[in-house]
């Protein structure tokens, strides 16, 4: 890398001024701001690559998501030196697991690597700290600027026509058997329109990375698509006045009901801001289309309903209306790297689908992504950039394989009444769900977690290795 890091540069918008003109040819271009985008500019800008970053909103902006952050999270934020700016947010010790009249609080378990402590803030909040500090590092950003469509170079790989003639499932079954036929388009640029003037420009880089959230248009354009037998989830947040918005634990509910009473796949969740206000949501794991007719308002308003009566949430403690939206898990879009693009975060799928969190996968895919596209400048190219993938198989892969069956697993109703049942009647069972769910668990030693969590990964290997947009099983 280079021994001499550029100057902070301040945060531009294109129609003004700044650094970069039409004709320059950037090292990379980031398309979208939220955490993986800002996370993956932050590294590279910090190892001193010219980095442009477009996000087509404003900050600060609203964005549906729990709020929570996890110690996986916290450890990404520190490394970016970004937890001192946490300090006026709400920090909690742990979960609060319910289900059926009963409650254990759990805290979170000690780990060599990770902080035993979480924080609740908005990414209204959130992601603006992040994108300032890529900002901060060298990473020049364009707020209100759409990536419209991508800039295609056939000559430096497949031929886009090739890529797009392939159908969804013959690019995934060419990317678990490693075929080259699975790669992104090559990319080397993006047209961007700044939306308040509608001025439209040409952006030029010679790689890309693909973070425009779960609905990626830019990575369509590139030839990503979802496999639907993979898990999705549906999600439906509020915020609410509570005078528990302090309270030092979130809270998981995981007997959440349809409006006819029947349990469901998936848990409520009540956040504490510290605010004054409080992350309330619901959140459904649906695995093969099943419980695809489950209206997520309904799940709202009966999980309103019999939330505790001590948090005094009600559509009177309201502070607008609730937002929500699809969540692809699990590697379930790709492919994910081409000659020269990569795609992170929800771009590629990689929500965790044991507990539904996407920002701490945000934020390490982001850092791997950035890896490899420093990589790929120093001399690498596109075997840099495959090794993204591999990397992604290496940390993720077989975790997010067992999920994938706990999420099937999970669908049947019976049997998620049956194991929650259980657990709640236990402390040291779901404290050992909580080290999995969270992926907690320690290198180091083996505890009751690592042992469970290496029976469920046996039963992963011998399953049937299941399509995918990228080789998930050993």
């Amino acid at each position: 890398m280079p021994s001499a890091r550029p100057a902070p540069r301040p945060t531009v918008d294109p129609h003004t001024t700044g650094p970069a003109r039409a004709h320059d040819v950037h090292d990379v271009l980031v398309v979208g701001g939220g955490p993986s985008g800002a996370a993956c500019a932050y590294w590279l800008a910090d190892a001193g690559w010219d980095v442009v970053l477009v996000e087509k909103k404003r900050f600060p902006r609203e964005k549906t998501c729990g709020d929570g952050l996890t110690p996986r999270a916290v450890r990404q934020l520190q490394d970016m030196g970004l937890e001192g700016a946490l300090a006026g947010a709400h920090r909690y010790e742990g979960l609060r697991s319910c289900a059926y009249g009963m409650s254990l609080e759990l805290r979170w378990p000690s780990h060599p690597s990770f902080p035993s402590h979480g924080y609740v803030i908005t990414r209204h909040d959130l992601d603006q700290l992040v994108v300032e500090r890529a900002a901060k590092a060298g990473a020049t950003v364009w707020q209100e600027t759409e990536a419209l469509e991508p800039i295609l170079d056939p000559d430096r790989g497949l031929p886009a026509a090739a890529l797009s003639a392939a159908t969804p499932r013959t690019r995934r079954a060419d990317a678990a058997a490693g075929g080259a036929g699975a790669a992104l388009a090559p990319c080397t640029g993006a047209v961007v329109r700044h939306r308040p003037t509608g001025t439209t420009r040409e952006v030029r880089a010679r790689y890309v990375v693909v973070a425009d959230g779960a609905n990626s248009r830019f990575g369509r354009a590139l030839g990503t698509a979802r496999d639907r037998s993979y898990p999705l989830g549906l999600a439906l947040r509020g915020y609410y006045r509570s005078p528990r918005h302090d309270d030092p634990f979130i809270e998981s509910h995981l007997d959440v009901r349809d409006e006819h009473g029947r349990v469901v796949p998936g848990y409520g969740w009540i956040f504490p801001l510290g605010d004054g206000r409080v992350n309330v949501g619901v959140g459904l794991m649906s695995a093969e289309g099943r419980w695809k007719g489950v209206n997520t308002g309904k799940l709202m308003a009966a999980f309103l309903a019999n939330a505790p009566a001590s948090w005094e949430l009600s559509p009177a403690a309201a502070c607008g209306p609730a937002t929500g939206g699809k969540l692809p898990m699990g590697f379930a879009v790709g492919p994910r790297w081409g000659p020269t693009a990569v795609a992170i975060g929800d771009a590629g799928g990689s929500i965790n689908p044991f507990n539904g969190e996407g920002i701490a996968y945000g934020y390490e895919t982001g850092r791997l992504a950035a890896a490899c596209v420093g990589a790929a400048l120093r001399g690498g190219g596109a075997d840099a950039l495959a090794e993204y993938e591999r990397r992604l198989t290496d940390a993720y892969g077989l975790y997010y394989k067992v999920a994938r069956h706990f999420v099937g697993l999970i669908s049947r109703p019976r049997l998620m009444q049956a194991c929650v049942w259980t657990g709640m009647h236990s402390q040291p069972i779901m404290a050992t769900l909580l080290r999995i769910m969270a992926n907690l668990m320690r290198p180091d030693e083996l505890g009751a977690a690592e042992v469970a969590y290496a029976a469920l990964a046996s039963i992963g290997l011998v399953t049937p290795p299941d399509g995918t947009a990228g080789r998930v099983s050993p």
